[in-house]
């Protein structure tokens, strides 16, 4: 009677098997052969004693060099069973079982990974999608559909590629995002908009990886980021609310400028128009100084208004100087509260961008305030902001507020646009990381330097056109 006991990388228990003869074998990867286990040998140990063995064949399971186990026979009639001819053949053999066993064992790796794979794609929590080198999208999961408004049978008729999911404008942008997958392998998540298939918009987080070979194929994940923006909007525009409270008196100046000078010439002309007989060439100059007058005031108070409202971003084509201008003039007051003088360099005939305008403007009053506060604790020296535009390369607008305070240390230069890191002493820590928000959905740049021979400068640098 022959016993094969399979024993596959474990660690041999005694009693078992003789664990010298198995850890031999595993150890030098050599076949071992006794021909009568009752007599004294290498291998000598309790087990061959104890359990009246005679013939043993231990052979180990080898692929490319690699133990994947071992084969181990024993006879307890005869010795001699097992000779080398036969041990040969088992040698033969054994190769093949572990080529066996090797593949067994990645087949249960691959259908482990593959169902942890499945798993995370049916848990919804993000959308994936896989699409192939004409970027049409051959399989998705719900999560995904449900962004972009799809069915199923979209996905199986073969209707619905990338190229469908891109704005109008923006036409291009996602088969670039396949291009760069395919030519580095995966691609950075970024914000991209997707048109849904009822026309509305989402906007989305897209990354991916391709799978190899074929090289235009791979999957896509996606992220609806519509709560994000919505809290977003909702932390800018409290920003924003909070920003005119301080601004409060700058406001009221004003406006009661262009009111005061509208009751000043609206008495003036009244008492032309009193006089017998009135003296009409007198009064038509005033009246029209009232209606420019009215007009200013309720610019200024239409221009409050935007700002301070809730609403969805509106991009428009725009002269930065214009937005730079209207801004300033409510902080006028403030400024001069705190002592502070302005200096502005505008560069003429700046290529115009694409923005929304009360967003950008939001920006700089952010910045313009920071300055001020900064300011504040500075006891010596002169207190001066400069706002400077110049066009920048390639095809940009670079804005530049800087300020005579304390500066920034060289580890604050980053962290100050993290959310809730603030260097004030009242501060939330969130102007500038919105500030820094609302730039980068511009596909733009924020960043602060020091300035020279005090102070700091944050740059914002805009792309120009659509």
């Amino acid at each position: 009677m022959v016993t094969i006991s399979f024993w596959i990388m474990a660690q041999t228990q005694v009693g078992v098997l003789p664990v010298g003869v198995v850890r031999y074998v595993m150890r030098t990867h050599e076949t071992v052969l006794l021909d009568d286990g009752s007599k004294q040998h290498l291998f000598s140990e309790e087990y061959f004693r104890v359990g009246g063995v005679r013939s043993v064949l231990c052979v180990p399971l080898l692929r490319q060099g690699t133990l994947v186990g071992v084969i181990y026979l024993e006879n307890a009639l005869a010795s001699h069973v097992f000779t080398p001819e036969r041990a040969r053949l088992l040698e033969l053999l054994g190769s093949q079982a572990a080529i066996s066993l090797e593949n067994t064992r990645l087949y249960g790796d691959l259908q482990e990974r593959e169902a942890k794979v499945r798993r995370l794609v049916e848990s919804n929590i993000i959308g994936i999608c896989i699409y192939d080198g004409q970027s049409r999208i051959t399989e998705a999961n719900d999560a995904f559909l449900s962004i972009v408004g799809y069915s199923p049978d979209d996905i199986s008729s073969g209707r619905l590629s990338f190229n469908d999911l891109a704005p109008p404008e923006r036409s291009g942008a996602d088969v670039r995002l396949l291009s760069e997958i395919a030519s580095a392998g995966s691609s950075e998540p970024a914000e991209e908009v997707f048109v849904r298939k009822g026309g509305g918009r989402i906007p989305v987080l897209v990354g991916g990886a391709s799978f190899g070979e074929p090289p235009h194929q791979g999957v896509a994940f996606v992220l609806d980021l519509t709560e994000r923006k919505r809290a977003q909007e909702e932390l800018a525009h409290a920003n924003r609310v909070a920003t005119m409270g301080q601004l409060s008196a700058s406001i009221a100046h004003e406006v009661n400028q262009p009111l005061a000078a509208l009751l000043t010439n609206a008495g003036t002309a009244a008492r032309w128009l009193d006089r017998q007989p009135p003296n009409l060439e007198k009064a038509k100059p005033l009246i029209d100084r009232v209606i420019a007058d009215g007009k200013r005031a309720a610019d200024i108070l239409s221009r409050i208004r935007e700002f301070s409202r809730k609403a969805p971003a509106r991009a428009e084509e725009l002269d930065i100087n214009k937005v730079v201008l209207e801004i300033v003039g409510l902080t006028r007051v403030v400024l001069s509260e705190h002592s502070v003088s302005l200096k502005m360099v505008l560069s003429e005939d700046l290529p115009h961008i694409f923005a929304d305008r009360i967003q950008l403007q939001q920006v700089i009053l952010n910045l313009i305030m920071n300055a001020i506060e900064a300011m504040n604790t500075a006891t010596e020296g002169s207190r001066m902001i400069s706002i400077g535009t110049s066009a920048a390369d390639p095809a940009g607008v670079l804005i530049a507020v800087s300020d005579s305070g304390p500066g920034l240390s060289a580890g604050d230069a980053e962290r100050i646009f993290e959310p809730f890191f603030t260097t004030k002493s009242t501060g939330l820590g969130m102007g500038l990381s919105i500030c820094r928000s609302i730039v980068d959905a511009h596909g733009g740049r924020l960043w602060a330097t020091p300035n020279r021979p005090q102070g700091a400068v944050f740059c914002m640098l805009l792309p120009a056109g659509k």
